[in-house]
């Protein structure tokens, strides 16, 4: 068996007598007495096992965890084998940005047709900065440097341009996904969209009107109806609205957002029929064939661009095409929505379909009506606080004509008595009634 002990320059060492006959010393280092003992107790199951030739797992593992120096100690004299050279780590596969891209977008069939579309916008524009540069390589700076070529080159607006950066962002946190990369060289870069209130137009409804009196059809008018006084978004929703969607007799309809179809509610949502769509629907539902499942029926076709053909429309009315046509259309209706029910945002957003941070900053608008009410109400609480000033200035002014004596006038009485009730506040025991006058 081993033994411990001490060589001539007092250094631990372990003795024992190995397979082939002969003793072999061990040399332990800077360790201390417990530790010695503890190494011995391990090194004599090992000799036992390289006898019976069959090794327990416990000492298996203490063999396996050894470090480097001591394990081999151990193949010096002949107890375990040399240990083998971990093999090289196979190089990570890497991918030039266009390439990366374009497979993670062939990866997602779960995306609409109009996101793949946006998605392959962007990966285009990153195929055109950054050529066959691997995505591995891009650094922080070349990052920023693809925003400056958005902004500069390309002359795109801050929100396209933060959508862009955006979706780069989205491309490469896949990558660090596939641990393809460790780090996003476009993280830290702004990319929430913010409102453009320059863009923003309240469609008037004597203008709503005029336009409506110009559409083609009676669909054209629903279309424009829904977008206008229903707020729906066009074409997605407005297409999407079946007749079993429309309820007649409870004046509602059903929405299917196909935006939100991944909420809890499936992007589905009721919305009153106003008055100004009950007519639009009932002349649509009176002209519909027999077996239409859809309210619109004619502009279905993917060729056709509703946007280009309201702006001939709003032309034909003598009007001049405003930013957003349709989004602009859905932003007046809850505009109108919040002063129609006071406020109540829990009712209108559910309504038009968003929440009311997104209807707040991207929707809602200040109306020259808005300026004019408010000026109107200024100028009449100012009048009424002149009222109430007055009112209470002839209160006092009576109060104190009945406490100086009948023979004083005006002229004589104002200082005596403003004296007199500064020394009764501070000189005298304040009245049980308090320091109004009493009223006659």
């Amino acid at each position: 068996m081993a033994s411990l002990c001490r060589d001539p320059k007092g250094r631990k060492r372990i003795l024992f007598v190995g397979p082939d006959g002969k003793r072999k010393p061990i040399r332990l280092g800077k360790t201390s007495i417990k530790q010695a003992e503890a190494f011995k107790i391990k090194l004599e199951a090992l000799i036992a096992a390289r006898f019976s030739g069959s090794m327990d797992p416990e000492t298996a593992r203490w063999v396996a965890d050894l470090p480097d120096d001591m394990h081999g100690k151990l193949v010096a004299v002949g107890l375990v084998p040399k240990r083998e050279p971990d093999p090289e780590p196979e190089p990570k596969p890497t991918f030039a940005v266009g390439q990366w891209v374009q497979g993670y977008i062939e990866s997602r069939p779960d995306v609409k047709p109009i996101t793949r579309g946006k998605w392959q916008n962007a990966a285009n524009k990153l195929s055109e900065f950054f050529k066959d540069q691997t995505i591995d390589t891009i650094t922080v700076q070349q990052a920023k440097g693809y925003r400056v070529y958005l902004k500069s080159t390309l002359g795109l607006e801050e929100n396209t341009l933060r959508r862009l950066i955006g979706l780069a962002r989205q491309f490469l946190n896949a990558a660090i996904d596939a641990e393809i990369i460790t780090k996003n060289p476009f993280r830290g870069q702004p990319v929430s969209v913010k409102a453009n209130k320059a863009r923003f137009y309240y469609v008037k409804q004597e203008t709503a009107l005029k336009i409506l009196a110009e559409c083609p059809d009676t669909q054209w008018r629903l279309i424009f109806g829904l977008a206008r006084w229903g707020g729906l978004r066009c074409p997605s929703e407005i297409l999407r609205l079946k007749w079993q969607d429309i309820d007649f007799s409870n004046n509602s309809f059903v929405v299917h957002a196909s935006k939100k179809e991944h909420h809890a509610d499936g992007g589905i949502r009721t919305v009153p029929m106003f008055p100004e769509l009950r007519p639009l629907f009932q002349d649509t539902f009176d002209e519909a064939k027999e077996g239409d499942v859809y309210c619109i029926t004619r502009y279905r076709d993917k060729s056709v661009n509703l946007r280009t053909q309201l702006t001939k429309i709003i032309r034909r009315a003598g009007l001049e095409p405003w930013p957003k046509l349709f989004q602009n259309c859905r932003s007046t209706r809850e505009t109108e929505l919040f002063k129609m029910t006071n406020g109540n945002v829990k009712a209108v957003c559910s309504w038009i379909g968003n929440s009311p941070k997104v209807a707040l900053e991207h929707y809602a608008q200040v109306t020259e009506a808005d300026l004019q009410e408010a000026a109107k109400m200024s100028l009449l609480d100012e009048a009424e606080n002149l009222a109430q000033n007055t009112a209470q200035y002839e209160v006092a002014s009576s109060s104190k004509e009945q406490k100086t004596a009948p023979e004083q006038d005006s002229e004589t009485t104002d200082l005596p008595l403003v004296t007199a009730g500064y020394s009764s506040v501070h000189e005298q025991e304040m009245p049980g009634t308090g320091v109004e006058p009493a009223r006659p």
